[in-house]
């Protein structure tokens, strides 16, 4: 099988795990489950089988005879999967799996514009271990941080409905609102410390960090940075919740995502650069 069937299958298994949890909605009332862990995991087994697939459609195609293939498409591709594989390990402990709704979707769009849109490929030959680490530590900090603006979403979702006193299928499956503010949280202290890790590993490890085609993400992920910082001071020191967190969340986000894809997007498409 090559990686085009393997994608293939893996789209379509996304997909149904999407439907399969929003289905689920009508059964899971968060506060009435007697046993929620194993409620909650049920909807998630088609998203295994299609992360699964994912990786092996990575393995095939990721890996060319000058190295490893690291162009715009093909990039977005395996941090979608390292979104998913998060997203799955950490609802085994804590209650994420609602955002298996957006998130499976998304890879699964990831993935057939990985497998239908040719592009040029973009490779790197000398993968040294500092290079690695670097590359490893930035995509699950944005993996991380994404998966928490998903979350700030959610949670932005759950606090209108309660405010208009409204109640649907979604906002009795979610837990209560202090646990899911508590879990942004955690998804972003955890998202900053790779994040801070990923940029002392750049100024450590590569040449240049503000040489001409690093300068805008260099800039941009130090704002990022800054913007998930100052929101976490604020949460330990004056309480920070609800409205501002989610601002904070997404405005950080927002510059991430510019810094790790705009960026590259711009080099790769535009100005024809690796």
């Amino acid at each position: 099988m090559n990686s085009t069937l393997f994608g293939a299958i893996a789209i379509a298994t996304y997909v149904a795990a999407a439907l399969t949890l929003i289905r689920s909605l009508r059964e899971n009332d968060y506060a009435a489950m007697e046993t929620p862990t194993l409620r909650r995991l049920k909807p998630l087994t088609l998203g295994w089988f299609a992360a699964v697939l994912h990786g092996l459609a990575l393995t095939s195609g990721f890996q060319t005879n000058e190295g490893l293939n690291l162009s715009f498409l093909s990039a977005m591709s395996l941090v979608a999967w390292v979104i998913v594989a998060i997203l799955l390990l950490t609802a085994l402990a804590k209650p994420v799996d609602k955002l298996g709704m957006v998130i499976f979707p998304m890879a699964a769009l990831v993935l057939l514009l990985n497998l239908s849109i040719p592009e040029s490929v973009h490779t790197v030959k000398d993968l040294s271990w500092p290079l690695t680490i670097h590359i490893v530590v930035s995509m699950l900090a944005y993996s991380f941080l994404n998966i928490a603006a998903f979350q700030a979403a959610l949670l932005a979702f759950q606090d209108w409905r309660l405010r208009s006193h409204h109640s649907d299928l979604l906002l009795r499956s979610l837990p209560p609102l202090q646990t899911m503010e508590s879990l942004l949280f955690q998804l972003i202290a955890a998202g900053f410390v790779f994040l801070s890790v990923s940029l002392l590993t750049g100024f450590i490890f590569l040449e240049d960090m503000f040489a001409q085609h690093l300068a805008h993400k260099t800039v941009l992920s130090i704002l990022a940075w800054v913007l998930f910082g100052v929101l976490l001071i604020g949460r330990a020191r004056y309480g920070w919740r609800g409205t501002i967190a989610i601002r904070w969340t997404l405005g950080g986000f927002v510059s991430l995502m510019l810094a790790y894809f705009g960026s590259k997007m711009v080099l790769e498409w535009i100005l024809n650069r690796a």
